[in-house]
């Protein structure tokens, strides 16, 4: 489980490729790794992964098929920074919201508009996710905790303070740059128990 409170911002420094599936080096901050062991998990940008290699100053995952599908790990670059969180410890601070690391899907920025000490952007997303975001509900993006500004009927907007974009790679995105999205949890149980019917908020 995380929180969506990114650790640190690390950078890609090897993909290698192998039809869909992939291994990914990224270098991170000695700090972050300190104590991480091959089996730990990590989310990146949001998609939780494990450690299958650590040593100082980078580690590497393996990433399935159906995960480099289903997110923007499809499309990642060398040299691309990418935000990191370490899994919760059980006597850890809660102060995000309850992130599992299992990406809904993927959508794309857009609208980025100034707005005096913050950045407010704008991103779509399909039918399927209706009923599962609201108004001053959580979502994570690229792991993200983040709080929903406004709800459209197929888009959102967050707004985000110069120490998010910052301590995230926020601040490099583009209109068009895709990102993973995963809704709440609490949220998807709702839904789920009442039937899957969804209520505009």
């Amino acid at each position: 489980m995380f929180t969506g409170l990114i650790q640190a911002v690390g950078t890609v420094k090897s993909i290698q490729r192998s039809g869909q599936h992939s291994q990914v080096t990224i270098a991170a901050d000695s700090k972050l790794l300190e104590d991480y062991q091959i089996g730990d998990s990590m989310a990146i940008n949001g998609v939780c992964l494990t450690a299958i290699q650590v040593n100082e100053g980078n580690f590497t995952v393996d990433v399935m098929p159906t995960t480099s599908d289903k997110t923007t790990f499809k499309q990642l670059a060398f040299d691309a920074r990418v935000n990191l969180e370490r899994a919760m410890p059980a006597n850890g601070r809660f102060e995000g919201h309850i992130v599992a690391g299992h990406v809904d899907t993927t959508t794309r920025v857009k609208i980025i508009r100034e707005n005096e000490n913050s950045v407010q952007m704008t991103f779509v997303y399909p039918a399927s996710l209706q009923g599962q975001i609201v108004a001053e509900g959580s979502i994570a993006i690229n792991g993200t905790s983040l709080t929903v500004a406004t709800v459209g009927a197929n888009e959102f907007s967050i707004s985000l303070i110069p120490h998010s974009l910052t301590q995230t790679n926020f601040g490099q995105l583009k209109i068009g740059d895709q990102v993973n999205l995963e809704t709440d949890m609490l949220a998807k149980y709702v839904q789920s128990l009442l039937g899957g019917k969804t209520y505009a908020s």
